[in-house]
This record gives C-alpha cells, structure tokens and sequence, in this order.
C-alpha cells in the first residue's frame, strides 16, 4: 500500500516494548504566521478500547513543528468524521484553514482500519482524499506520524519527519558511579527503549543510511571502543579497539564505510573504515587534532574540526584527493559541524565570548545566523527534511534536548524525568 508505511511498521516491532522515561515536550516559540487547523477527534466504530487518541498525536505533531496553530476541541461546532458530514461554513466561522478528519474500524482479526482526510475549508474540497491502513494496537502512534508526515508534506511541500527517532545518552544515578544508558525514541521522545546500559561512557551514537543499524562508542576499562549494532536484533560488533584514541564514528551515506578518529599513530587523525572489508585508510595527516568527521550528503567529502589554525574550525576534506580546506571563519571557533541533507547548510556549535550556541552557515553565501540563545549547547544533530536541528543544552542545571528550526523561529525542549540527556542523533528516513 505505502513503502514508507511498511517500514514504519517493521520497526514498529522494535519499539513494541518501551520504558516509561520519556521526553516531554515543552514548546518555547513558534513561527510568526501560523496556519490555522483542526485535527478533529477520529470517529469510532467497535466495542474495544482504543490504544491511543489518533487525532491528538497529530495534533501534536503539527503543533510542534511551529507551523501550525490547531483549534481546541473545546471550540468546535461539529466532529465530522466523513467529508459528507462536514459543515464548510463551522469552520470558517473558526477562522480554520484546513481540517482533518479520521475514523477507525475495529477488524475481526484483532487490528484496526484508520482512515484519514485532509480538507481544503477555503475550496471545499478534499486535500487527500480518504487512505485507509490497516494496524496492529502497537502500531497506533506509528500510523498517527504517519497520517501527521502526509499532511505536512500535503501543506509545505517538505516531507514530514514524525516517522522518524532520535538516538540519545542518559547519565542517571550517584555521580560518583552514574548509570550511562544509549536509548532510541520517536521523533516526539515517546516510546524510549535502552539499548545499551553501561557503568562507563557512551559518546557519539549514529545511524546508518537506512536506520537499521548504529555506532557508537563506549568505554571499557577506562579505554574509548567503537560498536557498531543492529537495532532490530541487538547484536553487536567491534570495530575499533586500537591503541590510544577510537572516536566519533561516522556513516557514509552509503551505509558501506566509517568515518572515525584514531590516535593510533599517536595524533588524532580521520580515517575510514569499509565495514565489509575491515579496510582502513587514513584520510588526513596533519600534525594538530583532527576528530569530529560528518559525511557531506554526496558521500564526496568529510566535513571534520580542527585546530590546525590555531583554534578549532570546520575543515572540508576532498574523498578522492585528500584536499583539506577550511570552511568557518566566523566566531571564536566552530566544532561538530553536520551539513543539511539538501548540501546548502552547515550546522555548527560556535562559541563567541563564553557561550556556546548552534550556528547555520550558507554553504553558498558564507552567511552565518545564530539559531540558538540557550547555554552550552552541543552536538546538533539534523533531521531528514533538513527543517529542524535537534541539540544538547544545559536547563535549570540539567542536560537536556532541545530543538530549532534552521530559520531559527521553532524552539522546543525535550527534558527527561531521568537524569541528564546527552548526544542526540536524528535518524534518516527508514528504508
């Protein structure tokens, strides 16, 4: 029926048994024009409880994308569920611009049928016309992102991200000997699920190019190792274990090799790794720290830090030739740049003064906007439409998420009730 709903749907098995630690979601800003909409309450049809409340989960999504202002419940005149019951003229008088309506059936075999639609309240016509899918109980938020990313896409023209999951560090329990846990969540940070649990640090966690797999680093003994592992099934594999320094790994947009940082040559220098062939070949050579790889979209060069002029800077590195130029030059310095699915952007932590805020550079016209005013903020991390930036940031002296739109006019934070959260990474697209 859809490929991505497929998809969806085979990691809705993963993510059928969670923890109960979720992120809260707290809205800080919005755009400046909002588009007014209403997510109407899904009409039933069955005698079993439903799972989840469909229409709020959208609802939720679109207001947390910052563009979109949804009409209470409280407000609504009429709750359609089939466009032949809907009164055009309730919803003008609401000032609504478009309305969305749903219904679910309870099957015999035990899943549900949800149909939804999109109306157009100024044309009187449908948007989307009806599309139905079929689901399990456990799969019920994952059809409600789904129904929320078509009617984004439906709207702006971008695909939706709601579908997707962030991958993020929490350090819970005694400082002394703090618990250090790698969890994967929905988009929204519903539905955590541990991973990984360990008495030493985990840093730098990534997905692969099709979100089945990721790597990270953890510590063991006091000495930095890099994993890489299989969500689905939780097996896992060392790659890295070499003396000194093994960092920051890196998919290549392939999915076929690793950008990392070794120390084994006893400077800390980028190289890659084919995952097949456990190739390794060593990218820069340079006699300052080069750590903090990102693959460029094209899969052609690796953006990475380095203080080779002085202080730390984003360094662009040609794949084929081992070019190596300099991309940043504003701010006191710039670490852990990652680049805009499109190749138009670089996100950046850039520190000016004492603080430390996430910066957008044009790739085109050098032009650098300051996208964030919270405090100690690191490790961006960009969505898969390229419209948002997920971050780490200190609140009320606590570490939590954070996230902004790449105009800078979205911001919301995603605290946990569990201890400080750290080094997030948004996930692509499923495939």
């Amino acid at each position: 029926m859809f490929n991505k709903w497929v998809a969806i749907l085979v990691f809705g098995l993963f993510f059928s048994s969670v923890s109960k630690a979720q992120l809260v979601i707290e809205i800080n800003s919005g755009a400046d024009q909002l588009l007014p909409i209403a997510v109407v309450p899904f009409g039933y049809t069955g005698t079993r409880a439903l799972p989840e409340d469909i229409a709020q989960i959208v609802e939720n999504d679109l207001v947390r994308s910052g563009l979109f202002d949804a009409i209470p419940r409280a407000n609504m005149l009429s709750m359609p569920s089939k466009e032949a019951d809907v009164f055009y003229r309730d919803w003008r008088l609401l000032k609504s611009d478009y309305v969305v309506i749903g219904s679910v059936q309870a099957l015999t075999d035990g899943k549900f049928r949800i149909g939804f639609e999109l109306l157009n309240v100024l044309s009187q016509k449908p948007v989307q016309k009806h599309a139905y899918i079929d689901v399990s109980e456990s799969n019920f938020r994952d059809a409600a992102h789904y129904i929320s990313d078509k009617v984004y896409e439906l709207l702006t023209g971008i695909p939706g991200a709601f579908s997707t999951r962030i991958l993020y560090v929490t350090t819970e329990g005694d400082q002394k000997a703090p618990t250090f846990k790698l969890q994967v969540a929905d988009a929204d940070g519903y539905r955590p699920i541990v991973v990984v649990t360990s008495k030493e640090p985990i840093l730098s966690p990534s997905w692969s190019s099709d979100g089945r797999n990721i790597a990270y680093v953890m510590f063991r003994n006091r000495r930095p190792n890099i994993f890489i592992q299989e969500l689905a099934s939780g097996k896992r594999q060392q790659i890295a274990q070499f003396r000194g320094l093994n960092g920051a790994p890196a998919w290549s947009p392939d999915g076929k090799k690793l950008a990392l940082v070794l120390s084994k040559d006893n400077n800390p220098e980028i190289y890659t790794l084919e995952i097949a062939t456990q190739k390794l070949e060593r990218m820069t050579n340079h006699y300052a720290i080069d750590t903090e790889p990102s693959w460029e979209p094209d899969g052609k060069g690796i953006v990475f830090t380095s203080d080779r002029g002085g202080n730390p800077q984003i360094y662009r590195l040609d794949v084929d030739s081992k070019k190596v130029e300099r991309v940043t030059f504003e701010g006191d310095l710039n670490t852990r740049a990652r680049m805009t699915p499109d190749g138009r952007y670089l996100v950046t932590v850039q520190k000016n003064g004492g603080s430390y805020h996430v910066a957008l550079q044009d790739m085109k016209t050098g032009r650098v906007q300051v996208l964030t005013e919270t405090y100690l903020d690191e490790s961006p991390s960009i969505a898969p439409n390229g419209s948002m930036v997920i971050y780490a940031t200190t609140h009320q002296g606590r570490g939590i998420l954070a996230v902004v739109s790449v105009d800078g006019l979205v911001k919301y934070r995603l605290p946990s009730a569990d201890g400080d959260v750290r080094e997030p990474s948004w996930s692509p697209y499923f495939k």
